[in-house]
C-alpha cells in the first residue's frame, strides 16, 4: 500500500480539503458579477435594447425539401411563433443548463473511465473529477423547470398544430418523428437519463468512501464493474440527449454525428475544467504530490480531443456539404448565410481548435501550469460558445444576440457549481489513500 512508502507520510495521505472564507468570498463575487450583469442584461433587452436583429431574410426550410428565402415579417405570419425578448433569457438558460449537465457528467465519465481501463496514474486526483456528481440534484432540477417553462418557445416541435394533418401549420418532417419526439418520450428519457447517470454517481461515490475506511480491492473491482456498465449507458443516453435537447431545437435537420459532436465537445470542456481544478488545488497548497508528469497527461487529453472535436465538427460539415440534402445544409445555410452568426463560428474553430492546438503542441508547454491554465479557461469558453452556435440560431433565428445576459448568466451558473463541488470535495479525504494503485499516481513518470 502507498501509505507505506517512506516517500510519502501518513498526513500528506490524510490531507483534507477545506472549503475557506477566502474561496466562499470569490464565489459569491462571481454570483453577485454574474446576477449584476444577468439583471442589467434583462433590463436593456426588456427596454428593446442590447438585441441583435437582421434586417431581411430568414431560411426556411418547406415541405417540399427546398431551401427558401423569406422576409423575416412572413417567417412570424406564417405560423410561426412571433419572438419576445423573453425568449433570449429563456434560451441562455436552456444553454447553461445544457452546458453544466455536461461538465457534471464528464466528470463522472472520467472517474468511470480510470476505473474501466484500470488508469493508475490519475488515483491523486480522482477526488475531483469524482466530486462534479454532487451537482446532479441542482441542474437535473433547474434544468426540469427551465423546460416546463420554456418548452413552447424553444421546441417547435412541441407545436400540436404541427402535426394536425391537413390544418395550415402541418409540417410532415416534424409529423414523421412525432413517434419519437412527443412530451411523453421526451420527459421519460430526460428523467431516466438524469436520475441514471445521478444513480451511478451514488454508487461509485458510496464504494469509494467505503475503499478508503476499508482498504483492500473488494470496492476498486466493484466501481470497475459499475464504472463499464455506467460507460455502455452513458454512449446511449449521452446520444439520445443530444438528439433530444440540442437536435430537436432544429427539427428539420439530420445529423447521424450528432450524438459524437456533443460528446466531443462536453468532453474537451469537462477536461479542462477538471485540470483547471486540479492545479488551482495545487497553487492553494493541496496535492503536493501532484507534479507536472499528471499535469502533462491533463495537457494530452485537452490536447487530443481538441483534434476529435476538429475531426468530429470537420466530418459533419463535410459530410452535409458533400450530400447537399437540402434537410441536411439548412443547419449551415442558417449560420453561414447570417451575417451575425457567421463570425462565431470562425472564432469557434479558432478557440477550440488553432489555440489549443497549437498552444499545447509541445511536451514542455503540457508540463507548465501557466500555459496549461490559459488553453484550459480559452477551450471553456470556446466550448460555451460552440454551444451557444448549436441552441441560439434555432431558438432565436435572426434576434440573437451577445451581450451582458450572455456574460452574466454562464458566470452565475459557474458560482454554483464551484459551490455544490468545492463542498463536496471538502467532505473526504482528498486523496484515495486506500486506491490499489495509488503508488502508482505517485511515482508516476513520462
Amino acid at each position: 500500500m502507498a501509505s507505506h512508502n517512506h516517500h510519502v507520510s501518513e498526513h500528506d495521505l490524510e490531507e483534507k480539503f477545506v472549503f475557506s472564507d477566502g474561496l466562499r468570498k470569490v464565489i459569491f463575487t462571481l454570483l453577485a458579477i454574474g446576477l449584476f450583469c444577468t439583471v442589467l442584461g434583462i433590463v436593456l433587452l426588456s427596454m428593446g435594447g442590447g438585441e441583435h436583429a437582421t434586417e431581411g431574410h430568414a431560411l426556411v426550410l418547406n415541405d417540399k425539401d427546398n431551401i427558401t428565402l423569406v422576409s423575416n415579417e412572413n417567417v412570424e405570419s406564417e405560423g410561426h411563433h412571433a419572438y419576445h425578448w423573453t425568449t433570449r433569457v429563456k434560451a441562455n438558460l436552456w444553454l447553461n443548463v445544457i452546458f453544466f449537465m455536461g461538465i457534471t457528467v464528464i466528470g463522472l465519465f472520467f472517474t468511470a473511465l480510470q476505473y474501466a481501463s484500470h488508469s493508475g496514474w490519475s488515483a491523486l486526483i480522482k477526488r475531483v473529477p469524482e466530486a462534479y456528481g454532487a451537482f446532479f440534484p441542482v441542474i437535473g432540477v433547474i434544468m426540469v423547470v427551465v423546460f416546463g417553462l420554456s418548452y413552447h418557445e424553444l421546441f417547435h416541435w412541441t407545436d400540436a398544430s404541427l402535426l394536425e394533418e391537413g390544418g395550415k401549420n402541418y409540417d410532415s418532417i416534424i409529423a414523421g418523428k412525432s413517434g419519437f419526439l412527443n412530451m411523453t418520450g421526451f420527459v421519460i428519457r430526460m428523467t431516466i437519463f438524469v436520475l441514471g447517470w445521478y444513480a451511478f454517481y451514488t454508487q461509485i461515490r458510496k464504494n469509494s468512501l467505503l475503499e478508503d475506511l476499508h482498504g483492500g480491492t473488494k470496492y476498486f473491482w466493484k466501481m470497475k464493474t459499475i464504472s463499464t456498465v455506467f460507460i455502455i449507458f452513458f454512449g446511449i443516453s449521452e446520444s439520445i440527449s443530444a438528439w433530444d435537447w440540442i437536435l430537436s431545437i432544429d427539427t428539420h435537420w439530420f445529423s447521424t454525428m450528432f450524438g459524437w459532436y456533443v460528446f466531443a465537445s462536453w468532453h474537451v470542456t469537462g477536461l479542462a475544467t477538471i485540470a483547471l481544478a486540479v492545479m488551482y488545488l495545487k497553487d492553494a497548497g493541496y496535492l503536493k504530490m501532484v507534479n507536472e508528469n499528471h499535469l502533462h497527461d491533463l495537457g494530452k487529453f485537452v490536447f487530443a480531443f481538441s483534434v476529435f472535436w476538429t475531426y468530429i465538427w470537420f466530418a459533419q460539415f463535410l459530410l452535409v456539404y458533400y450530400a447537399n440534402i437540402p434537410e441536411e445544409t439548412v443547419y449551415f445555410m442558417e449560420r453561414l448565410n447570417s451575417d451575425y452568426y457567421k463570425k462565431f463560428i470562425f472564432i469557434n474553430l479558432f478557440l477550440n481548435f488553432f489555440f489549443p492546438f497549437l498552444g499545447l503542441m509541445t511536451r514542455n508547454a503540457k508540463r507548465k501550469a501557466i500555459l496549461l491554465k490559459i488553453v484550459c479557461f480559452v477551450v471553456i469558453v470556446g466550448h460555451f460558445l460552440d454551444f451557444y452556435l448549436m441552441i441560439m440560431p434555432g431558438t432565436l433565428k435572426e434576434h440573437g444576440g451577445f451581450g451582458f445576459l450572455e456574460i452574466g448568466m454562464p458566470l452565475v451558473f459557474a458560482a454554483i457549481f464551484i459551490f455544490v463541488v468545492a463542498r463536496n470535495l471538502a467532505k473526504p479525504a482528498l486523496i484515495a489513500k486506500n486506491h490499489p494503485m495509488l503508488d502508482e499516481s505517485i511515482h508516476h513518470h513520462i
